[in-house]
């Protein structure tokens, strides 16, 4: 596996820099989310392909184990996609140990069939987006799992069922490099390969944005719990969050009660207003606000002031990309 790089990283800001307007110059990110959020534009994602593949016609193929696809094939078909802004995966929630070797197939493959472009400036076009499993109350565990998953490569980690801020400032800690005051180890793995330069090049770059306005890794933190929203504020307003997600899917279970007789009962307003609880927090304290958006529902969310949005991967998926593009009049 070899990465072609065709600009220097040390050359990134005199060929990554364009001029808007009158002497206005805007500065290029290896990850494009980033640049996006800068400019306050809305993003939108989706979640990474999956290998499950097709049995085809006929009563002998609906038979037959359905074939699955290769690293390679989910790699070409994950950068063959113009719409989304990012990759999302959210297979190690339950345990890295678990998720792990998939996805780190899937990269090398995404490395071989070209992540990164080197036109007019280095460029990861499909930045990919990590979960890791509940940062608290592990933090030495916490630890190694975010370090692990950044060296594969990713530009993100996403913290769920936050429920503190303490929790939180472990967890983007553990993003950083000891040398960019983090608790992070020096270990790279394939992330330098990855992205195209080499381990040193990679420790200067693989930083926290917007804690370094030069860095290229983002953080998401998700909200999704009642002990969650009880502290939300607090979580809103520690500075390194890139953006701030309402779990609606895991909120959905948790406004979500039995009855006396065994009927579940769904607390709409109260799912809603726990959505809104989230959402205004980010508005408090300047911090994007990412959704799960479906093309029922995008345009609604964007009027709410949602920013970042993630969807499922196929054509449901791309269409409610269509859609918020052209609301934002990307």
């Amino acid at each position: 596996m070899r990465v072609r790089v065709m600009c220097s990283i040390a050359a990134v800001a005199a060929c990554g820099t364009l001029v808007f307007g009158q002497g206005q110059s805007a500065r290029h990110h290896l990850n494009p989310v980033i640049d996006l959020l800068e400019q306050k534009q809305p993003v939108f994602g989706l979640y990474r392909p999956s290998a499950a593949g097709n049995r085809g016609r006929g009563a002998a193929a609906e038979s037959a184990p359905a074939r699955q696809k290769t690293p390679i094939e989910l790699a070409m078909e994950t950068l063959a996609n113009g719409h989304s802004d990012f990759v999302f995966d959210g297979s190690m929630e339950g345990g890295v140990d678990r998720g792990l070797p998939a996805v780190t197939e899937y990269m090398k493959a995404m490395a071989e069939a070209g992540a990164v472009r080197t036109e007019p400036f280095p460029r990861l076009p499909h930045p990919v987006i990590l979960k890791i499993p509940k940062i608290a109350p592990d933090y030495a565990q916490a630890v190694d799992n975010i370090s692990r998953e950044l060296n594969v490569g990713s530009s993100g980690i996403m913290f769920v069922e936050t429920e503190s801020a303490e929790e939180v400032r472990r967890g983007l800690a553990a993003m950083r490099f000891k040398s960019h005051g983090g608790t992070r180890p020096d270990n790279v793995g394939q992330a330098a390969a990855y992205w195209g330069m080499s381990a040193q090049e990679y420790r200067q770059k693989a930083d926290l944005w917007p804690l370094n306005p030069d860095g290229e890794l983002l953080n998401w933190t998700i909200v999704e719990s009642k002990e969650g929203l009880a502290h939300v504020r607090e979580i809103a307003a520690v500075k390194g969050i890139g953006v701030l997600w309402p779990g609606a899917g895991t909120l959905r279970g948790v406004f979500t009660t039995t009855n006396a007789a065994g009927e579940r009962v769904f607390d709409a307003a109260g799912w809603e207003g726990a959505i809104q609880q989230v959402l205004a927090a980010c508005k408090e304290f300047n911090v994007p606000c990412g959704y799960p958006a479906t093309a029922n529902d995008i345009e609604m969310r964007m009027k709410q002031g949602f920013s970042v949005f993630v969807m499922q991967w196929g054509d449901a998926g791309a269409k409610a990309i269509e859609i918020g593009r052209a609301a934002a009049k990307r």
